[in-house]
């Protein structure tokens, strides 16, 4: 169907068909910029995380780690570790305070850390998953929007049948279908948002689990060197 024919069809619907539509293709358009927009963001998650797990693991120290994780802000891995080691430097700053050598810096406990570390992942969690709640919306509101507009649409033809007495093909087609169109955008709007949610948070989840683990890998380095 050409551009001029679907622009024709949508002139020709009842204001109410008009409503159902014009709804419909918001949420798909506002869909798509999401789905879009974390597919961008989540990739880039995945990339940057690889990334600063190598130059982790190459570091001699956790200072050259330091000093390359602001160059990976796309990685929660690397927003993890500014978390983890800003409070492992405050924790070494104590212990100096106290007056212990340098010799003897270590850490009292790596309960400091492991909140901190538990804090920043809820904060990348919670970032990587804005704006899903709206493809789940999308996925589980507009197909009873289409099928409104479908209800609506019988009505309008059974209203004709009555009003004319007429069941021919040219009284109950306007009708029908504008309900079949209704229907049809309800699910073109649903069935995209629903692979992709389902996706985008099979993502999120597989990014939590790295930081879980990139978490207790940083817990076992400092245990080993600061306490």
């Amino acid at each position: 169907m050409r551009m001029v024919e679907i622009l024709s069809f949508f002139l020709q619907t009842g204001w109410i068909a008009k409503i159902v539509l014009v709804t419909l293709l918001l949420f798909s358009l506002a869909s798509w910029s999401v789905i879009l927009a974390k597919w961008r963001e989540l990739s880039a998650a995945r990339r940057g995380s690889e990334r600063f797990v190598r130059v982790f693991r190459k570091a001699s120290r956790l200072s050259e780690a330091a000093e390359a994780a602001p160059q990976h802000r796309s990685s929660p891995l690397a927003a993890m570790f500014q978390a983890g080691y800003t409070e492992l430097e405050a924790g070494i700053r104590a212990t100096r305070r106290s007056g212990a050598p340098d010799s003897e810096l270590k850490l009292r406990s790596l309960d400091g850390v492991s909140r901190a570390l538990e804090r920043a992942v809820g904060s990348e969690v919670e970032r990587l998953q804005r704006a899903l709640p709206l493809l789940a919306t999308t996925a589980s509101v507009t197909p009873f929007i289409g099928l409104f507009g479908t209800v609506w649409g019988i009505m309008n033809t059974f209203r004709a049948i009555g009003a004319t007495g007429s069941t021919s093909i040219v009284t109950v087609a306007p009708g029908i279908a504008e309900a079949l169109v209704n229907t049809a955008a309800g699910l073109l709007a649903a069935i995209p948002a629903v692979i992709a949610y389902n996706h985008l948070l099979a993502d999120v989840r597989h990014l939590r689990r790295r930081m879980d683990d990139f978490a207790l890998e940083f817990l076992n380095l400092v245990e080993r060197n600061f306490t």
